[in-house]
């Protein structure tokens, strides 16, 4: 577990002092975060950190986002009075995902819902906010084609990677990711007060978990 806070807090004090000493914008500096904090995932994975681990990082990181959108001690991540609760909704994933797949041996799924969220809608914001030229506007919020189909492809290849690791070169291997990806990209495409962090994850998951017992 030591490891695991380390790393997050070096992250996290890395995007903030990034954004407070040089021109970065908040919306770099969420990024930052949010790829590199999905990312630890692989290695409570690889670890097979117990449950009560994950779950209770989980809860604590959760407060602490809810804390930040009050108090002014992340402006570089979480503004005071941001209209997004992303970073909490993000938080909370992680720790349903592990309380979901851990007890059951199926890390993998936890860690397919959490990469897909992590890259996939991490890319994809930064692709449409820097190339986006073709915006699309559903359920009253804009989107680009650019990030739409970075978030389909990034969500097919982090799939498809974790699955070809865990159960080799099959056909589902290469089908379930497609149904992943479509799923991912709808559910990004409402983004809501930052729900997307919370649906993306678990939607990608259950997909990829109640496809593969077919």
């Amino acid at each position: 577990m030591g490891i695991v806070a380390l790393g997050l807090g070096a992250i996290v004090l890395s995007a903030e002092t990034l954004h407070r000493r040089t021109s970065t914008s908040s919306e770099l500096a969420r990024k930052v975060v949010h790829i590199g904090t999905g990312n630890v995932i692989l290695v409570a994975w690889w670890l097979q950190i117990p449950a009560w681990v994950g779950i209770a990082a989980s809860i604590i990181a959760s407060a602490i986002a809810l804390l930040s959108y009050y108090l002014p001690f992340l402006p570089g991540i979480n503004s005071v009075g941001r209209k997004s609760f992303g970073t909490f909704f993000y938080a909370v994933s992680i720790g349903v995902l592990i309380a979901w797949f851990w007890p059951i041996a199926q890390f993998h799924y936890a860690a397919i819902g959490i990469l897909v969220m992590t890259w996939g809608d991490g890319l994809a914001g930064l692709i449409g906010q820097k190339f986006g030229q073709h915006p699309y506007t559903l359920w009253g919020m804009t989107k680009s084609w650019e990030g739409s189909v970075t978030m389909a492809l990034t969500s097919y290849f982090v799939s498809s990677l974790i699955l070809f690791t865990v159960q080799g070169n099959l056909w589902q291997t290469w089908l379930v990711p497609v149904a992943i990806a479509f799923v991912a990209t709808a559910l990004e495409a409402f983004s809501k007060l930052g729900i997307d962090n919370l649906t993306v994850p678990l939607g990608s998951a259950a997909v990829a978990f109640y496809l593969n017992q077919l």
